[in-house]
């Protein structure tokens, strides 16, 4: 089972991720090519971490909370499950989109995608620290372990 400090370190590395992006990601921004190609590196960083993350929590969270005697965590952990997928298709069609070439030259529709997929991942991030963790916390099931 996996510690809740694991989980929150995730979320918090990624939400951290999201505000360098949203720094660095304006039109003015991008034409500098040393930028452009950081932005570039950080989206594929942000992709992978979103993924071990989702992947971190069907192997660590979901399971004790599928099996569990209590009707309400079975089901929270199912809406979360169910979330996942709409979330990981928008992240492979904008890496598909977006990040597959090695081009810099981002366009306003690319920006307009990238700041819909980070308020798309903050929205899960928002849900999980609001809703998730404190149920976790509240079963007992995980340990919140401290740095």
């Amino acid at each position: 089972m996996e510690a809740l400090h694991d989980f929150t370190s995730r979320q918090n590395e990624m939400a951290q991720m999201i505000s360098d992006l949203k720094a660095i990601m304006t039109p003015e921004q991008l034409r500098i090519k040393p930028t452009a190609k950081t932005a570039h590196q950080l989206l594929c960083d942000l992709g992978k971490k979103l993924k071990e993350h989702l992947a971190a929590e069907d192997k660590g969270i979901y399971p004790p909370l599928l099996t569990h005697e209590d009707p309400k965590l079975k089901s929270l952990a199912w809406g979360f499950i169910s979330g996942e997928k709409p979330l990981r298709k928008q992240f492979e069609s904008y890496y598909k989109n977006w990040l597959k070439e090695c081009d810099f030259e981002f366009t306003d529709a690319f920006l307009t995608d990238s700041l819909e997929l980070f308020n798309a991942i903050e929205a899960r991030l928002e849900r999980e620290s609001s809703v998730l963790i404190p149920r976790l916390e509240e079963s007992g099931m995980f340990t919140h372990a401290t740095a």
